[in-house]
C-alpha cells in the first residue's frame, strides 16, 4: 500500500517538531522496532523454553509468565540468558528508521530492548552516547554526551542481569529505584514519541500510572505509533469478526492511553513508520540547507562572480534565520562556509555550532572512498530539509563534465524527502535539474507555488541579487511549509 501523509500525522509532525526545538523530548523505543533488522520478538525468544515446558508459545497471552515458569521448574536462568545472546548477540544492521531516528536532535532515549541497534546507530551518526544499564551509570555522566539512552530492562552484554522474569518485574522497583523515578521525572518533564511500542510492559504501566496519580488531567502530551487493524479484501464471515474485534480492542486500547496523555498516530503498514520518520525529519531541518555544488569550470558566471554568489549565500542564510550545512570540498562549499562565518561574527558562543554544520568528506583507500562519499552525503543531507544546487561540474580526463557528487546529493534528496532548488542560472549540473524542477515543480518543491522563482533563477543575465533574492524567497516558502 503506497504512503502519503495524513492530516492526524501532519499535525503530529508539527506538534511533536515544536517540543524538539525546545530540547523537551524523549523517545522509547519498543520490541517492534528491532524486528525489521531481524531480531526476534519475545514471543520467538521463548520459543524453545515453551517448548521445553510442554507450552505452545503460539498460545500463550502472558510471555512473562512463561519465563517465570522456566524459571519455577528449573531453578536456574541459564537456559534464559542463552536465549537472549543466542538470539541478539549476532551482529545486525541498524534499519534505515534506525538511521533517521538517530539523526533527529534528541537528548533522551529509552529502551526496553536487550540488543545494541540503537547504540550503533548513534554512534554510526557521529554521536557520543551516555549509555545507562546500570544504576552505577546513572551516577556517571559521559563527558561532551548527545545523547542520553537507558537500556531499563538491561543489555546482551550483561544477560544475567536482564528483566526477564515476573520476579524479576515484580521486584524491578525495588532493584532499580533510581530507573523508575528518571522515567517519572522525564515522562514529567519531556514529550515522548513511542515507536514499535506494545503497552504490554508492566513496569512502563506502573511508571505511567503514577504519573497520572500525581499530575491527574495535567499530564504531558505524549504520542505512539501504532498499525491501525488490516482490513480484510471481504467483509464476511469470521475475517469480518476478527477485524470487528480487533478494531474494537484497539479503539478501547486508544482511549484509555489518552489518559496518560498519549495521543495515537495511526499507520495502515509497520513499513510506513520509515517514511513517517522521513517526513519528521525533513520538517525538524526544513531551515537548514545543504549546499550542493562544484566549479572546474565557471561559465557561463565566472569565477570571480560565481565566488561572490557562493558567499553571499552564506552570509544571508546565517542572517535570515537558516543554517547552513555543507561537505566543505573545493570551491562553492568553502565559499559559502566562508560567507557563513562572516555573518556568525558576534553569535553567542556555542550557537554557532548550531547554525553551521561543516563535515569535509574522509578520505579513505580507493576501494571504499565511493561507499564512503555516499554515506556522508546521506549523512550531511539527512541533517537538511533543503538542497540548494550550484553549478556542479568537475574536470575528467582534461575535460569538463557533469558532477556524478552533485547528481547524486539530488537524488539522495529526493529520497529524503528534501526540497531541491537548483540555480539553474550556474550552469552545468545545476541546469539540468533545473529543467527537470521547472518541468515536475510537486516532485522538488511539493507544495509551493515557486514558478515566478524559478523562471529568475534560471536567468544567467539576472544580476546575483536578483538571483540571491529569488533564492531566498523560495527558500521561505519551503521553510514554511516544511513537507507538511
Amino acid at each position: 500500500m503506497a504512503w502519503s501523509l495524513s492530516a492526524n500525522q501532519s499535525r503530529f509532525i508539527k506538534r511533536y517538531a515544536q517540543s524538539l526545538d525546545s530540547g523537551d523530548v524523549a523517545v522509547f523505543v519498543g520490541a517492534g522496532f528491532s524486528r525489521a533488522a531481524g531480531y526476534v520478538d519475545w514471543r520467538a525468544l521463548l520459543r524453545d523454553v515453551a517448548t521445553d515446558l510442554g507450552l505452545d508459545i503460539d498460545r500463550e497471552t502472558d510471555l512473562i509468565a512463561v519465563a517465570q515458569y522456566h524459571l519455577n521448574e528449573k531453578h536456574s536462568r541459564g537456559r534464559l540468558n542463552q536465549a537472549i545472546v543466542d538470539e541478539l548477540a549476532h551482529f545486525a544492521m541498524p534499519t534505515r528508521s534506525h538511521s533517521i531516528l538517530a539523526r533527529l536532535p534528541l537528548p533522551t532515549v529509552w529502551t526496553t530492548n536487550y540488543d545494541q541497534l540503537l547504540e550503533r546507530s548513534f554512534e554510526q551518526a557521529g554521536k557520543i552516547v551516555d549509555l545507562k544499564i546500570t544504576r552505577e551509570n546513572l551516577a556517571q555522566t559521559k563527558r561532551d554526551r548527545d545523547v542520553v539512552l537507558y537500556k531499563m530492562h538491561g543489555c546482551v552484554t550483561q544477560p544475567h542481569e536482564a528483566v526477564l522474569t515476573k520476579d524479576d518485574y515484580e521486584q524491578y522497583t525495588l532493584t532499580h529505584p533510581l530507573f523508575v523515578e528518571s522515567l517519572k521525572g522525564d515522562l514529567i518533564g519531556k514529550t515522548f514519541l513511542f515507536l514499535g511500542f506494545s503497552f504490554t510492559d508492566p513496569n512502563i504501566d506502573y511508571v505511567l500510572s503514577r504519573v497520572r496519580v500525581l499530575l491527574g488531567t495535567n499530564v504531558r502530551e505524549h504520542f505512539c505509533l501504532m498499525r491501525s487493524p488490516a482490513r480484510p479484501s471481504r467483509l464476511v464471515g469470521r475475517q469480518k469478526a476478527d477485524y470487528e474485534y480487533e478494531k474494537r480492542a484497539i479503539t478501547l486500547r486508544q482511549a484509555d492511553l489518552l489518559r496518560f496523555g498519549i495521543e495515537t498516530i495511526w499507520v495502515d503498514e509497520f513499513s510506513h513508520v520509515e517514511p513517517l520518520l522521513t517526513a519528521l525529519s525533513a520538517f525538524i531541518h526544513r531551515k537548514s540547507v545543504f549546499i550542493s555544488g562544484a566549479a572546474h569550470d565557471p561559465a557561463p558566471l565566472g569565477r570571480t562572480r560565481l565566488d561572490d554568489l557562493a558567499r553571499e549565500i552564506g552570509v544571508r542564510l546565517i542572517r535570515e534565520g537558516f543554517n547552513l550545512v555543507s561537505g566543505f570540498g573545493l570551491g562553492l562549499g568553502e565559499q559559502c562556509v566562508v560567507g557563513a562565518l562572516r555573518a556568525l561574527y558576534g553569535v553567542p558562543k556555542g550557537l554557532e555550532a548550531e547554525r553551521l554544520v561543516v563535515r569535509p568528506f574522509p578520505h579513505v583507500d580507493k576501494t571504499h572512498q565511493q561507499q564512503q562519499n555516499t554515506r556522508h552525503r546521506e549523512e550531511l543531507i539527512a541533517r537538511s530539509g533543503i538542497v540548494v544546487v550550484i553549478a556542479g561540474n568537475r574536470a575528467k580526463d582534461g575535460r569538463t563534465e557533469m558532477s556524478p557528487g552533485v547528481l547524486e546529493e539530488v537524488e539522495i534528496g529526493l529520497r529524503e524527502r528534501k526540497y531541491i532548488i537548483p540555480i539553474g542560472a550556474t550552469g552545468h549540473a545545476a541546469r539540468i535539474v533545473w529543467e527537470k524542477v521547472r518541468a515536475d515543480q510537486e516532485r522538488f518543491i511539493p507544495g509551493i507555488n515557486g514558478q515566478r522563482e524559478l523562471e529568475t533563477l534560471g536567468n544567467s543575465s539576472a544580476t546575483n541579487e536578483q538571483l540571491l533574492n529569488a533564492l531566498f524567497r523560495l527558500l521561505g516558502k519551503a521553510a514554511k511549509a516544511g513537507g507538511v
